[in-house]
């Protein structure tokens, strides 16, 4: 199996490029770093623009160059591909499946905030229609140590499909890297003040019924693991308690994505699409099964 890491010469690629490396080291998986530039494409009938397509082609093997002297400088062996494709999308997407990459690697925007994932305008086309799981690195990740371990993977869940998929991930990424599992399921918090139709009790009652569902459910997708695993059951707003979690917490978050759309493709649903712009860790989205 690979790792396909998107890099674009930027702070942004070193950041996705570190991830990776992290992910490689942890799983054993073959590191592949890809530098895409603009295919060849007509200007007019029957002529291409050959010195624009050379230009753009050294730019991508100076990309490429970039990423290597960073990665070999961490003592990081990585293959590296210079491809020419539609979109840099596109080319990453292309390789994965050309590999049977088990994830595909990119960086945050460099307008996105230090410490926070943010995708750029590549890591949002795959994250709504890569063939492989997505992971997003924050910004300011490269200042990490290249051969950091996993060891801490969270996984969001619901007794949903998709978030059923997701854990059957992370937990062959623990499988593979020995790391700790966690599952993460957010409640929604009691209200300071209750409608007046409704009433306390029985408002207490419906969120209590909420809270024993939400056990229930971690309490079998826990046992249903075959290794040991923890579980927070955690109250307030889903987006705000998940992106909270940063790497006192966890080294890699794992969510599922849309559970409708083509099959084996990731298509973002409202909470991974909110929560891949504001997470304070690596942020893993998968495609529904």
């Amino acid at each position: 199996m690979t790792l396909v890491v998107g890099h674009d010469g930027s702070d942004s690629g070193d950041d996705a490029a570190t991830l990776g490396a992290s992910l490689s080291a942890s799983t054993d998986e073959d590191l592949v770093v890809v530098s895409v530039f603009p295919e060849e494409n007509p200007i007019g009938i029957g002529r291409v623009d050959a010195e624009w397509v050379g230009y753009m082609r050294q730019q991508a093997e100076e990309m490429s160059g970039c990423a290597r002297r960073f990665l070999e400088g961490r003592g990081v062996a990585a293959t590296y591909r210079v491809v020419g494709s539609s979109s840099a999308a596109h080319g990453l997407d292309d390789i994965a499946s050309e590999t049977g990459a088990s994830m595909i690697v990119v960086g945050s925007s460099r307008r996105g905030a230090r410490r926070r994932i943010s995708p750029g305008s590549t890591g949002e086309r795959l994250l709504h229609g890569a063939v492989c799981p997505i992971a997003v690195a924050p910004r300011g990740l490269r200042e990490k140590p290249a051969d950091t371990a996993v060891r801490r993977i969270g996984v969001a869940f619901v007794d949903v499909p998709e978030a059923h998929e997701a854990l059957r991930v992370a937990a062959a990424l623990v499988e593979q890297t020995g790391a700790s599992l966690t599952l993460y399921t957010v409640v929604a918090p009691r209200a300071e003040i209750f409608a007046p139709v409704t009433g306390r009790d029985a408002e207490e009652a419906f969120l209590g019924a909420v809270r024993e569902a939400a056990r229930e459910a971690l309490d079998a997708a826990v046992a249903g693991l075959g290794f040991e695993a923890a579980d927070e059951l955690l109250e307030g707003d889903v987006v705000d308690e998940l992106a909270a979690l940063d790497d006192r917490e966890c080294d890699l978050l794992v969510c599922g994505s849309r559970g409708y759309g083509p099959v084996r493709r990731v298509l973002l649903g409202g909470v991974a699409s909110k929560l891949v712009r504001r997470a304070a860790c690596p942020v893993v989205v998968v495609p529904r099964a």
